[in-house]
């Protein structure tokens, strides 16, 4: 019986807890509304963010300004719109009533913009100088003309390595070769006048120097 007793009591602490907080809450539930405006002209701001900080909820005024939201006594609220800065207030906890009104002044937000110089015009004489002065880069089709050049062309084919199937043609030369003297000894050009003649001729021409290596 003294257990039940006690329960009772526990159940009836919480119950009246409860209640009090339920009539607290309810106490500080406040309806915000007002109005937004410009401080310079007085005109209603339309589109401006009323937000609860802290608490994720909002809204937005209409197109005259004028706003409405539930918030709770304490509350910090945020006005702000593009091009104006932005402006906090604080729902007071000793208000009595459960509606709150207010006009809220926004002042423009201005922005400071780089200078800008203006120069005169060049003359005659100063434009014909900077463009002759001006380093102006090759194109495509200019870049290609260069490379198609005899000489470099050269240089290119002396210098980059042979692709795949430049290789394999070299390969199956050289297999040519072998298998033309298979079973037997292979010629010796040594003996062989024409092979003597086209050795004279590179040998005039420069074939068998020392070529040096040009990078790129």
């Amino acid at each position: 019986m003294f257990n039940k007793n006690i329960i009772f009591f526990i159940c009836l602490l919480l119950g009246s807890k409860l209640s009090a907080q339920n009539t607290s809450s309810t106490d500080s539930v406040v309806q915000l509304y007002g109005v937004v405006m410009s401080s310079d002209s007085l005109k209603g701001i339309p589109l401006t963010s009323v937000i609860v900080v802290g608490k994720g909820r909002g809204t937005i005024s209409n197109f005259d300004g004028v706003f409405s939201i539930v918030v709770y006594k304490g509350d910090r609220i945020k006005f702000s719109c593009v091009g104006y800065k932005s402006e906090f207030v604080t729902i007071p906890l000793t208000l009595k009533d459960d509606n709150y009104s207010i006009v809220q002044l926004l002042v423009d937000d201005t922005v400071t913009l780089p200078a800008t110089v203006l120069r005169p015009r060049p003359t005659r004489e100063q434009f014909e100088r900077d463009f002759v002065n001006n380093d102006v880069k090759d194109d495509l089709y200019e870049i290609a003309r260069k490379n198609t050049q005899g000489l470099d062309q050269t240089l290119l084919y002396q210098n980059i390595p042979v692709d795949g199937g430049e290789a394999f043609s070299i390969v199956q030369l050289q297999n040519q070769a072998r298998y033309y003297s298979n079973g037997q000894l292979p010629p010796q050009n040594i003996f062989n006048p024409l092979a003597w003649a086209e050795f004279i001729k590179g040998w005039k021409r420069g074939d068998y120097k020392r070529k040096k290596k040009t990078k790129y």
